[in-house]
Formats: structure tokens, sequence, C-alpha cells
């Protein structure tokens, strides 16, 4: 691979990639301040684990619904402004769904939430690319470390306002205005215009990499495929962090509301720490060896809580499930964008779009299996996706290309 020598960026792009940066960092923190809220809203709702895990289905249920609408919005409106507008309905959905009086109006609300949350993840992503094709080097893997730095503040915030005593309504209020003005100013300071296709060399390249082979379809199936396991592992991974560790450490171990929300909070936080070294990490031993040794990290490590239930070992084990998946998604997305004899973004889209499944029927699912059994047997769903990874990562690179 050669390597030009770049030339520094300009002020405009060094605030664009400030003001991506701020827009990851509410998309993680806006959710995360209503996850630490469940287990309060389950039990003033009085609903039960199969309904619960239905009603926490709708979120992804929107984003999927919503996802492929994206792109239309971004061609029409701009990525920024796309972005910047998700954002203030997903602050409001996560506000109704705190104020929600009924097991419809959570889902309801938390559908809504799931749609403008999708679209704001594709729109910022989408601002985030242009912005790095303008620094001429990667950059977006820097984009989700603060995205999870996000997750882990919106949750800090949750746990801070619990201990306080403030009320859902009032705590999710201040979240949706806080992070609605940041949303806002960051706005100010995105790429003006257009959003652009590849020109160019750009273009040149990707349409050589589309022609270079008009067979193997089956081999690009088979590799995309596995792409959305790989990808939707870490997805159920995350949703087993926001949709089941606090109820899991209140209920199943008896840990108090405060203590309850760290497992969340591990989880995010260790997936940032594995964000953070994650580049590294894969320069030096490749994609699939990184993913196989994080997909043995996540079962190790969760496994371990499941067999030995106390409240350490468990935050200990959602903390190595987050660093363990940390590369997945990215991983799989690139992979999928490189793959030959697609059009430009379709393995990019079709992953981004197919992992929000894990997100859709790992709630019911770990729902299902907590009433019939036990939520600790259902939990087994994280150290079953690490092995899944296990499996499956010979499709990714083994060396940087």
């Amino acid at each position: 691979m050669t390597v030009d020598v770049l030339r520094p960026p300009t002020r405009r792009e060094r605030h664009a990639r400030a003001a991506v940066a701020m827009l990851f960092f509410t998309n993680g923190a806006l959710f995360a301040n209503l996850v630490p809220r469940y287990p309060q809203i389950k039990a003033d709702l009085g609903i039960g684990n199969t309904a619960y895990g239905l009603a926490v289905a709708a979120f992804p249920a929107g984003a999927v619904a919503a996802g492929l609408a994206a792109g239309v919005l971004i061609r029409r409106l701009g990525s920024a402004r796309v972005a910047v507008a998700g954002t203030l309905l997903t602050g409001a959905g996560a506000l109704a769904a705190g104020l929600a009086g009924s097991v419809a109006a959570f889902a309801g609300a938390l559908f809504l939430a799931g749609a403008m949350d999708a679209i704001t993840d594709v729109a910022q992503n989408a601002h985030g690319l242009r912005v790095q094709r303008r620094y001429g080097r990667s950059i977006i893997n820097s984009f989700h470390a603060v995205w999870s730095v996000g997750a882990v503040t919106g949750g800090s915030m949750a746990a801070a306002a619990i201990a306080l005593g403030l009320s859902r309504g009032q705590h999710l209020l201040i979240s949706a205005v806080v992070f609605g003005i940041v949303s806002l100013v960051a706005l100010r300071h995105c790429l003006p215009g257009p959003d652009a296709e590849p020109v160019g060399e750009e273009a040149k390249a990707q349409d050589e990499s589309r022609q270079q082979s008009s067979r193997g379809g089956l081999r690009v199936g088979y590799v995309l495929a596995a792409l959305v396991v790989i990808a939707t592992a870490g997805t159920v991974v995350e949703d087993a962090g926001n949709s089941w560790a606090a109820l899991y450490l209140s209920d199943s171990l008896h840990a108090s509301v405060t203590v309850a929300a760290s497992g969340f909070i591990a989880l995010v936080g260790a997936q940032f720490v594995g964000r953070l070294v994650g580049d590294r990490l894969v320069d030096r031993f490749g994609q699939r060896t990184v993913a196989r040794t994080g997909g043995l990290i996540a079962a190790a490590g969760m496994g371990l809580a499941l067999a030995v239930p106390t409240v350490p070992v468990t935050i200990l084990g959602f903390a190595a499930a987050g660093c363990g998946v940390a590369t997945l998604v990215p991983a799989a997305m690139q992979e999928a964008d490189e793959l030959p004899g697609l059009k430009p973004g379709s393995g990019l889209t079709i992953v981004s779009w197919l992992m929000r499944l894990g997100f859709l029927f790992s709630p019911p699912v770990v729902g299902l299996v907590a009433d019939a059994t036990s939520l600790r047997v259902g939990l087994l769903v994280v150290p079953l996706a690490g092995l899944l990874v296990i499996l499956l990562a010979q499709v990714l690179q083994n060396r940087r290309r």
C-alpha cells in the first residue's frame, strides 16, 4: 500500500471534524440516558419479561422500518441537516418513552426514537465519511469511539439523576434540551453544500474494484451473509447491555438501582477502550485475528459472569463483552464496502440495515427464554454471539489493505 504525503487539514475541515464528533457524542448520550431507567419503567407499568422484551424491541423495529429512508432524506436535505433533525426527534422520543403511561405508549415512543436514531446514524456516518475524504486518511473510527464516550456520559448522567431523585420527566427533558442544543451548534460547523458522490480517481478505483470479477457470486453472497452475522453478533451483545444489564443486576442479583446502571456503563466504557486501540491492533494483527480474539474475550468473560453470578463478576463480564465486540461492526462494514461485484455502497447498506435485526429480535427472544427459565439463561446469547464470531471471522482480511 502506497502512502502519500498528506496536506494538513484546513481550519474549516478541523471544525467539521469536531462537529461530526459532537453529533456522534449526542447520538450515544441520548439513548444511554434512557436505558438505566428501563427497570423503573418496567416496574411502574407492571409488565413481565416477555411484554418488556417486545416493547423494547420497538426501538430496533423503528430503526429497521426507517433505515432505508435515510438515503432519500440525505440526498434531498443534506447529511448534516438530517443528522441534527434526527437528533432532536430522538430526544423527543426518549422523553416520551420515559413519560409513557402504558405499554403501548412506551413501545410507540421507542419506535419513534429508534426510527430517528437510525436516520441520524446513517446521516452522521455519511457526513463523517465526507469529512474523511477531505482529510485523505481514515478518521471514521475516532467518531465511533466518541459515540462510546457519549454513551458512557449518558449512562452516568442517568445514574446521577437516579441518585439525585430526579423524576424521569425532569431527567430526560434536561437530556433532550442539552444535547439538542449541542447538535444545533454542531450544524453551524458542518461542511456546507450537498453530499457529493466519489469523483475522479476515487470513482475510477471503485469502478475497477466492481469489475474485478463478474464470477464468484456465490462466494460474495456467502461472505456478505457472514459479515451480516458478525455485525449482528456485535449488536446482540450491545443490546444485552442496553436492554438487560440493569435489569439482570437489579432483579436477579439484587443490586441497587444505582449499581445496576454500572453493567451498561461497563459495557460501553470497555467498548470505547476497544475502539480507541482497535485501529492499532488491526494494523498489527489483521481484522481476522482481532475479531477472533474479541469473540473469545466476549464468550469467556460473559460465560464466567453467568457461571459465577455475583455483582462484581457480572459487571466485569459485561465489560469483557463490550471490549470483545468493539471492532466487529466497523470491520464488517469495511469488508462489505470493499466486496467486488457490488454497486458502490451496496454491501455497506445491506450490512448496516440487516444488522439491526439483532436489536429487533434479541430483546423478545431473551425475554421469552427469561420467562421460561431465567434471565441468567437468556443472557447466554452473549457468549454464543462470541462463538459465532470465532467461527465466521475467516471472511475478514488478516492484513490491512
